[in-house]
């Protein structure tokens, strides 16, 4: 027994989809569970993806035993390049996770000076005052696992994201003899991943998936477009196989797609049969009916090699009518109005699209309500914590632990931030970490503040006038006629009584300041920027971003 409580800080995950992390504490030590990133809205123009601010740990960052990841999606080691700029600490994963994740790291720089080490389920690390145990977990990504983190404290079992699949692809099952024997042990905590919590039933297996998308390549005349993730190394390895039984030629499209091909397999966990896989140089003296394109971009991404294709755009491809399109991936909230433009422009080319909402083309890598209540049984534990998901999706798992006969006090609701404690016979929030997001433009020199991006929702929702003036050096009077230029904000017939008003407001608003006020551009391009402001909201009740521009003459 110890009188020093174990501490875990969800850095991310808690309250939406994606951007997982977890720092777990005790004493001088610190384990870091994944590094993922965040897909963003529509409305974070600009924005490529979000990471969580990891100042806590780089504030306690000589701390850091490791970083341990749980399974290669992108909401789980998408943001490790960033934390690792900051953090230097060895990487744990099992050999897929971490090939998956080299290819970033080699993007950043990185990989040669990280420690990168491959681990294998029911292997053991002692990490300090942490040891880590690794549990063979079934997911929609094969190598997949949980954690088991033993503590002076007690033991805290950490799912990771998870399904309980029957007939996985590679035959892998999820680990029941060693989690019910770390249960028989005594579990002090679970955290479980809450994706799929409102969704009754059992969720199906990867199989499933194979007899629906053998039916579309038995119909199909025309040539056959997947859309996947590039980390979907099961949904690949079905598309392979149909592939090869149906006697057509697959060419993989998109950079990470052919990355992690090349990766899967080079490590065994890809079978790629006998000539299948072909270039787009050798495709062009194939027919249409006996190609396959297995392509990235299932959410619609502007720059994705599907959406080239449905706007006739991609080079060496075209959709014609008789062709099928297969969305054989989740979207994922948010995304809706992107791939339902995709869908529209596949449609009008003729091409013949089946998704998740008609077809079965996809499958969660989630549990659904009852496998996430055979995990409580199955683990018992004294407290449960749910994580991965909006709160909305966190507040139903408590109410299946309680359906199973967790007490309400043992369960605990968090947020991303909150300090988790925990002691032999209590758990609760004690306050709050410093967390927050990291907004990532991939083609900038440096990441996104949060009022570069507060800018750019203002601009795409009022609009900018930007007003040049020209003051004279001498007397600080105004010369001329200032310029009004309005873009997004009023349609130009409209605006022209508006604007002409706005100029006499600008050439008011300097004679009336003082000769000190007006040797300071400053402060008179504050006061030109508030009275045009207060104008623009009183005649038209917008808010556009008014730009002062004041040159001496």
């Amino acid at each position: 027994m110890t009188e020093m409580p174990l501490k875990m800080i969800p850095l991310g995950g808690l309250g939406e989809f994606g951007m997982n992390s977890m720092a777990v504490c005790y004493d001088r030590d610190i384990i870091v569970v994944d590094a993922g990133l965040l897909f963003p809205r529509d409305d974070l123009l600009g924005v490529d993806f979000v990471i969580p601010d990891f100042a806590y740990l780089i504030e306690n960052k000589e701390k850091v035993r490791a970083i341990v990841l749980t399974h290669a999606h992108e909401d789980h080691i998408g943001a490790l390049p960033y934390l690792l700029k900051d953090v230097r600490a060895p990487v744990y994963g099992t050999p897929l996770t971490l090939g998956l994740a080299k290819g970033r790291l080699q993007e950043h720089g990185i990989l040669d000076e990280t420690d990168l080490i491959s681990v294998r389920p029911r292997e053991v690390l002692d990490l300090g005052n942490i040891r880590v145990e690794f549990l063979r977990m079934t997911h929609s990504i094969a190598d997949c696992v949980g954690l088991a983190l033993i503590t002076p404290v007690g033991t805290v079992l950490h799912s990771g994201d998870f399904k309980l699949d029957q007939s996985p692809p590679n035959q892998n099952m999820t680990d029941y003899s060693r989690i019910a024997c770390l249960a028989e042990q005594g579990v002090l905590a679970l955290l479980s991943d809450s994706t799929n919590s409102e969704r009754p039933g059992y969720t199906r297996s990867e199989n499933h998936v194979r007899p629906h998308i053998e039916q579309i390549f038995h119909d199909c005349t025309g040539k056959i477009i997947v859309a996947c993730f590039a980390s979907s190394i099961h949904r690949i390895q079905i598309i392979l196989e149909l592939a090869h039984k149906f006697g057509k030629r697959v060419v993989p499209i998109g950079r990470s797609m052919k990355q992690n091909i090349a990766i899967a397999a080079d490590l065994g966990y890809l079978n790629i049969p006998a000539g299948v896989i072909t270039d787009v140089a050798e495709s062009q003296f194939l027919a249409e009916n006996e190609l396959v394109i297995l392509s990235t971009g299932s959410q619609g991404e502007p720059m994705a090699a599907l959406t080239r294709l449905a706007f006739g755009q991609q080079k060496d491809f075209a959709v014609h009518e008789n062709d099928a399109v297969i969305l054989s991936a989740r979207v994922i909230p948010g995304n809706e109005s992107r791939v339902s433009r995709l869908i529209n422009h596949f449609c009008r080319r003729g091409a013949r699209v089946y998704d998740e909402s008609r077809w079965t083309t996809h499958v969660s890598g989630h549990a659904s309500q009852e496998e996430l209540k055979l995990m409580l049984n199955l683990t018992r534990p004294r407290f449960f914590i749910p994580v991965h998901g909006e709160y909305r999706q966190l507040y139903a798992h408590t109410l299946l632990a309680r359906e199973v006969g967790i007490p309400r006090e043992r369960i605990l609701l968090a947020e991303t931030g909150d300090v988790i404690t925990l002691r032999p016979d209590s758990a609760a929030i004690e306050g709050k970490a410093p967390v927050g997001r990291r907004f990532i433009d991939a083609g900038g020199i440096a990441d996104l503040d949060e009022l570069v991006v507060r800018d750019r929702q203002h601009l795409s929702e009022e609009g900018v006038v930007l007003a040049v003036a020209a003051i004279n050096k001498t007397t600080g009077r105004i010369e001329g006629t200032p310029e009004l230029v309005s873009r997004g904000h009023v349609q130009k017939e409209e605006g022209e009584s508006f604007l002409a008003e706005a100029r006499k407001i600008i050439i008011d608003t300097i004679e009336a300041c003082s000769d000190e006020e007006r040797e300071d551009p400053t402060l008179l391009t504050d006061v030109i920027r508030a009275e045009l402001k207060r104008y623009f909201r009183k005649k038209t009740g917008t808010r556009p971003m008014i730009i002062p521009v004041l040159f001496e003459i």
